[in-house]
């Protein structure tokens, strides 16, 4: 029988129970769906899905999102998005560098990703200790956790956000790899979406800004815009409003991108291999 049980954060939960290679009935998912849009972030282990019956379970969550970087789909089944430091005749063979700045997937479209689902194959490991845990940051708790003046302050503000500027922050970090494509730019025009966001289902306000992809805050100054957007991306990812995962091969990760930000620690490298593979839900434009 299905349970899911609270994690002792904002968000997170565990659920136990299900296979999610099976179909689910429509009570199940109902009670997952709801499950999702309260805790933001749902914990399954111990799967094993192909990737036909990933992307069939992430499919009754909402419509695939291709993501723009084609060159990591997976050839079989181009809903997923691999992620992975491995390289097959020295190309890696999926987006090895995934998260590393705290951000929400595909913020940097105009209509960003509703919730992304992560199924973990290879994780790597030291001395049995499993490595690339991936922190998750609820920017509901954080805007409700703001003094109701900066509230009123942000709430109504817009910012833009540009899919190059992870890439500028990777190569100024040293990764000379870090490479989009004409196309892919052309695919990805700066885009503006509000400071503030509201939840599409449970009405809850949540911080929309993030380190990988907000470029500064429109109305402001440079300097002024930075300050501001560097004290917020200090306040969302707190530990009081986090939830901390460490991966186990089998487990599947589902998150709504709505009202969370997350990040990968990259705390390992080849030869401990790490493969995952990831799908993306659409959205709708913030409001």
């Amino acid at each position: 029988m299905m349970k899911i049980e609270n994690f002792d954060s904002p968000i997170g939960a565990l659920v136990t129970g299900v296979d999610l290679s099976d179909d689910l009935d429509p009570d199940s998912f109902e009670t997952l769906q709801d499950a999702w849009n309260e805790r933001s972030v749902l914990v399954y282990r111990d799967q094993t899905l192909s990737p036909a019956e990933l992307v069939n379970f992430s499919g009754r969550f909402g419509e695939h999102e291709i993501h723009v970087l084609n060159q990591y789909l997976h050839p079989d089944q181009p809903e997923i998005l691999v992620v992975s430091n491995v390289k097959k005749d020295g190309e890696h063979i999926g987006v090895y560098d995934a998260g590393r700045y705290w951000h929400t997937d595909l913020s940097y479209l105009a209509k960003p990703s509703r919730g992304s689902v992560l199924y973990a194959i290879e994780i790597p490991e030291e001395n049995g200790k499993p490595l690339g845990d991936t922190i998750w940051a609820s920017t509901a708790a954080a805007f409700e956790g703001l003094n109701p003046g900066l509230q009123e302050r942000l709430d109504g503000r817009t910012a833009m956000f540009d899919f190059a500027k992870r890439y500028r922050k990777l190569v100024a970090d040293g990764d000379q790899n870090a490479v989009l494509t004409d196309e892919q730019k052309a695919k990805t025009p700066p885009v503006e979406h509000p400071v503030v966001r509201t939840h599409p289902v449970t009405g809850r306000k949540c911080l929309n800004v993030n380190e990988g992809h907000t470029v500064n805050i429109n109305g402001m100054d440079d300097d002024e815009s930075l300050s501001l957007l560097e004290d917020l991306w200090a306040h969302i990812v707190k530990p009081d409003f986090t939830y901390r995962h460490k991966w186990r091969p089998g487990d599947v990760v589902m998150w709504d991108n709505v009202p969370t930000q997350h990040l990968a620690i990259c705390d390992y490298a080849l030869p401990q291999r790490r493969l995952l593979h990831r799908t993306t839900l659409t959205g709708t434009r913030p409001y």
